[in-house]
């Protein structure tokens, strides 16, 4: 992984900037490698509309869901052996941040700007970027994408364009959670979609106080996974990647 200069920006501290909890932090700076290592290092990370400043955000309380609690749906696996999707890791990243970056039907636009797109693969080339990506045929139909520091994984977006995709690469990041044994991956905002999928909170001090172990631990090793093909169908019988 490429090591980076000091950031030239000094975040504040999430619980001492916001003591009424409502989790923006501060606004400016940039989206440089080093000033985004800087935030996630500190339990910040950026979230604006194109063309307004950039704002950084450290939620009360925390989104995250253990790797160890999750189960996927019934349907889910019902699926994953049915359709036999072929499931990769780190093998295109741009084409699924860029996925994730398209307006939903729910939604008109998206906080995920050229500019966002742009710094986010400079990490991932920096060694601190992963996605997932679900196959069919030769196009890439599902996956995520998130950061990752040491054993502190945070996830970012998810997109799908058929049904239950995202939810394989959902339980494939899952297991590489549980293989890696992270205590958490980072959900950031609290939904009812994260809920339904097992996700908890943690609140901000709880959640800052593991970060910091967390990431001090030695990075995942993302080399074993992205040089393999895996089977949607193989993931649901054996409930794991790695034999």
């Amino acid at each position: 992984m490429q090591i980076f200069p000091p950031s030239e920006f000094i975040f504040p501290n999430p619980i001492e900037a916001d003591p009424d909890g409502q989790g923006l932090i501060c606004i400016g700076a940039d989206l440089s490698p080093s000033t985004l290592f800087e935030a996630y290092s500190n339990g910040l990370f950026p979230w604006f509309s194109e063309n307004d400043p950039i704002c950084w955000w450290s939620p009360e309380p925390r989104c995250i869901i253990r790797p160890q609690d999750y189960q996927p749906s019934k349907s889910l696996i019902r699926t994953m052996k049915k359709m036999d999707y072929k499931i990769t890791v780190n093998q295109a990243f741009e084409t699924v941040i860029r996925a994730c970056s398209l307006p939903r039907s729910y939604a008109d636009d998206t906080w995920i700007s050229e500019e966002i797109i742009q710094a986010y693969c400079e990490m991932a080339a920096a060694g601190y970027g992963y996605s997932i990506e679900v196959w069919a045929n030769d196009t890439v139909v599902g996956g995520l994408y998130g950061l990752n520091i040491g054993r502190g994984c945070f996830g970012e977006s998810m997109f799908s364009t058929q049904t239950d995709v995202s939810k394989m690469a959902f339980y494939t990041l899952m297991l590489i959670g549980r293989e890696n044994q992270l205590p958490w991956i980072d959900c950031q905002l609290v939904n009812d979609h994260l809920l339904s999928l097992g996700a908890c909170t943690l609140s901000r001090h709880e959640y800052l106080k593991s970060l910091q172990d967390v990431i001090k631990q030695p990075p995942i090793d993302w080399k074993k996974y992205q040089d393999s093909v895996f089977s949607s169908k193989t993931i649901a019988q054996n409930a794991r990647l790695i034999e």
